[in-house]
């Protein structure tokens, strides 16, 4: 819906490792159309974990421990989903940086040493 998703890897040493992927931004007609998918979809990502919060105080001081867990649990990965959805879409933007980063640094330095070569 966004183009983000996220997984966990794990490879063959035994080692997890998270995986946070966005898609390229896509033509300009068809963004009217997902900017208002997205506001949905983040709306909903942010909504729901504010709720589980609320069912949460609400079990404590009503006193009902054995709703407490079960909301306890759809706090915990309903954060951690978005935790992940929140590292993809600023993690996308860190590795741009990074590139655009690294690209004018090496052209920085290939003008002032005065190398024509390219790497």
């Amino acid at each position: 819906m966004v183009g983000l998703r996220w997984w966990n890897h794990i490879d063959e040493d035994g080692k997890s490792h998270w995986v946070f992927e966005s898609r390229k931004a896509s033509s300009q007609e068809s963004k009217t159309v997902s900017e208002a998918e997205s506001r949905i979809f983040w709306l909903g990502l942010i909504a729901c974990p504010v709720l589980w919060v609320i069912f949460a105080f609400s079990a404590l001081f009503s006193f009902r421990m054995k709703w407490l867990a079960v909301v306890i649990m759809g706090v915990v990965l309903q954060g951690a989903n978005l935790y992940g959805y929140i590292r993809c879409k600023v993690g996308s933007r860190k590795n741009l940086t990074s590139i655009a980063t690294s690209y004018l640094g090496k052209q920085f330095l290939r003008q002032n040493t005065g190398d024509d070569q390219t790497s």
